[in-house]
C-alpha cells in the first residue's frame, strides 16, 4: 500500500511507523525496512533512522502473517477483579491487547494465557477471551471472559449496548458548548487507511459519544473531558473530538503533538469506568480504573464538586 506522510516531521522513520502501524512492533518495522518491504514510492531504500518529511510517500508491503497462536508469557497484570467466569483489568498504556502481524508476543493475551492457564480457545484461539478491546496507547478498564458462556454473554452486552463505558480524555483547546452529544457515522478514512473518519449519513456505522468539559487549563490550552460511549467504533473518541476541533493530547495519528503545549508523553485517553451484568449471577457490576499520574495536572485542579464526574 502507499502511505502519504501528513504529520510527524522530524521523527525517525521507525518511530513514525511505530505510531502509525500500532499492530507492528518497532523491531518488526525496522526489520521490514531493512528487508526493503518499506521504501520510498519510487523504490528508493530507506533506513530506520531516515528522517520523516511531510509529503513523503512510502510504499509499505507487509507479508501476510501466519495465523497467530499466542503463547503464555509471565507478564504482570493489574487486576481489578477476578472470579471463575471473568477477569477485569486495568490495561496500561502501550500494551497491545492481542497478537497481530509483527507483534506476536508481549500482549495482554500472552499475559492472560499465563495467568488463567485454561483460557486458550475461549472465543477463538487467536483472541482468546477477548470481548472488546482498547487501543494500544489507551489505558484503563477491560473485561476478559474465562469461559464460552461468559464470552457469549459479554459479547452480546457490548453488541446490544448494555454496558457502560466512560472515558477520561485530555483534548486540545476548550470545547464549546461545554457538553453535548456527538452523533455521526464513522468509517475507514478514504485516503489514509490507518485512520478512521466521520463520513456522510448512509456510509460507515453510527457512532454516539456524550462529552462533558470538566476543566480547562489556559496555560496549556487543554481540557479534561469526560466521554460516555454509546457505541464502540474504532478510535471513536479520538475521531469525535477531532470532529469538534479538539484532538486528543498526544495523539500522533489524529493530531500534531509537537505543536501541542501539553506534553504528557502519551495518548491522553483512559477507560475510567466499565459496567456490565455478570454472566452467571445477573448482578450489575461497576469497575473504576485508577487515574494514571499523567492526568494529575488536570485532575488535581478540579473543584470538589467536579470530582464526582471522575467516578
Amino acid at each position: 500500500m502507499l502511505h502519504l506522510v501528513e504529520d510527524g516531521s522530524g521523527l525517525r522513520l521507525d518511530q513514525y511507523l511505530t505510531a502509525h502501524l500500532p499492530e507492528l512492533s518497532r523491531a518488526r518495522i525496522q526489520s521490514l525496512i531493512r528487508e526493503g518491504a518499506i521504501c520510498m514510492e519510487n523504490g528508493t531504500p530507506c533506513k530506520p533512522k531516515t528522517p520523516v518529511e511531510i509529503g513523503m510517500r512510502l510504499r509499505i508491503d507487509i507479508p501476510e502473517p501466519a495465523p497467530a497462536v499466542a503463547l503464555p508469557q509471565d507478564i504482570p497484570l493489574r487486576i481489578l477483579y477476578e472470579d471463575p467466569d471473568l477477569i477485569v483489568l486495568d490495561k496500561e498504556s502501550g500494551m497491545v491487547v492481542h497478537p497481530a502481524a509483527g507483534n506476536p508476543d508481549g500482549t495482554l493475551v500472552n499475559a492472560l494465557l499465563h495467568h488463567c492457564r485454561d483460557l486458550s480457545g475461549v472465543g477463538g484461539v487467536e483472541r482468546p477471551g477477548i470481548v472488546h478491546r482498547l487501543d494500544k496507547d489507551t489505558s484503563g478498564c477491560i473485561v476478559v471472559a474465562k469461559n464460552d458462556v461468559s464470552h457469549t454473554s459479554l459479547s452480546a452486552q457490548f453488541a446490544d449496548r448494555d454496558t457502560e463505558k466512560i472515558y477520561l480524555a485530555v483534548v486540545q483547546g476548550c470545547p464549546n458548548p461545554p457538553e453535548g452529544t456527538i452523533f455521526t457515522n464513522i468509517a475507514r478514512h478514504p485516503v489514509n487507511r490507518l485512520k478512521m473518519a466521520v463520513v456522510n449519513p448512509g456510509c460507515g456505522k453510527p457512532a454516539i459519544t456524550d462529552y462533558k468539559l470538566l476543566y480547562y487549563d489556559s496555560a496549556t490550552d487543554s481540557s479534561l473531558v469526560r466521554c460516555t460511549l454509546h457505541t464502540g467504533r474504532t478510535h471513536q473518541i479520538r475521531v469525535h473530538m477531532l470532529h469538534l476541533g479538539h484532538p486528543l493530547i498526544g495523539d500522533i495519528i489524529y493530531a500534531h503533538p509537537a505543536r501541542q503545549k501539553a506534553k504528557p508523553g502519551r495518548l491522553m485517553l483512559h477507560a475510567r469506568r466499565l459496567a456490565f451484568t455478570h454472566p452467571s449471577t445477573g448482578e450489575r457490576m461497576t469497575f473504576l480504573a485508577p487515574i494514571p499520574p499523567e492526568f494529575s495536572p488536570w485532575v488535581s485542579a478540579l473543584s470538589p464538586s467536579a470530582q464526582d464526574n471522575l467516578t
